[in-house]
């Protein structure tokens, strides 16, 4: 097999795997822990952000002004960006709409398509150094996908997405991971200065999301207080584990 057919192989791989371990997990949970998993997926996000996408982003050498002046226009760029895709939301509403947990949704799934094409720009730019580590990294990130996955489910579900139609627009995601790979082995080793600022963008629709989309809505349910925040801290610890063991 040549690399190029070893990278689509190893994108693939990591994306699918990864997404059909997660939804046959959460498939087959009921409200209760569905919530409790959007709480755990809220911890993901922010750690993910925060102990993983940002100090990535600052370790590659590139000026820490430069990465953190584009989180801050990311960050205003996705208020905007959500201001106008859910205009239609009045002074009436305006309450319903803020705690409506599908408002975030687009932004999730644009959150996720976004991160997993930049698992597949790394897979893909490793598979140019060393494809044996390459394919060590494949399974690394097909592992620490899975809760993040399995969080993104839970956030499709409890919206009322049906399990057919949650699958569906996940597994069009997974693509980008395989889009992601072929795109870092062809392109990346020529424009590494580019991935700190990707880095950065992805940190900021993660670090948005949660803050803005989840955290309100499950503020709904204050009986629910100490489950949330255990989920929550459970999701981050999980994130900074993972960081230290595939480090």
């Amino acid at each position: 097999m040549n690399t190029l057919a070893q990278v689509i192989a190893a994108g693939l791989l990591a994306g699918f795997v990864s997404m059909g371990i997660a939804f046959f997990v959460t498939a087959r949970l009921n409200q209760v822990w569905l919530t409790r998993m959007v709480s755990f997926a809220t911890g993901l996000m922010l750690a993910i952000a925060l102990l993983d996408l940002l100090p990535d982003a600052m370790k590659s050498g590139a000026p820490l002004n430069n990465i953190f002046t584009v989180l801050l226009a990311s960050l205003i760029g996705l208020f905007v960006l959500e201001h106008k895709l859910h205009a239609g939301c009045n002074l009436h509403d305006a309450h319903h709409c803020s705690h409506d947990l599908a408002r975030p949704i687009p932004m999730i799934l644009t959150g996720a398509t976004l991160h997993v094409f930049i698992d597949g720009l790394m897979l893909g730019a490793t598979f140019l150094a060393d494809p044996v580590l390459a394919w060590g990294m494949t399974f690394a990130v097909l592992a620490h996908e899975i809760p993040r996955e399995a969080g993104d489910f839970a956030l499709l579900l409890s919206a009322k997405w049906s399990p057919a139609k949650a699958l569906a627009w996940n597994a069009l995601t997974r693509l980008a991971c395989m889009l992601g790979a072929v795109s870092g082995y062809i392109s990346l080793a020529g424009a590494r200065e580019w991935l700190p600022y990707v880095l950065a963008i992805a940190a900021a629709n993660f670090i948005y999301i949660a803050l803005t989309g989840i955290m309100p809505w499950l503020r709904r349910d204050r009986e629910s207080f100490a489950w949330q925040g255990g989920c929550m801290v459970a999701g981050a610890i999980l994130v900074r584990i993972a960081g230290s063991f595939f480090a």
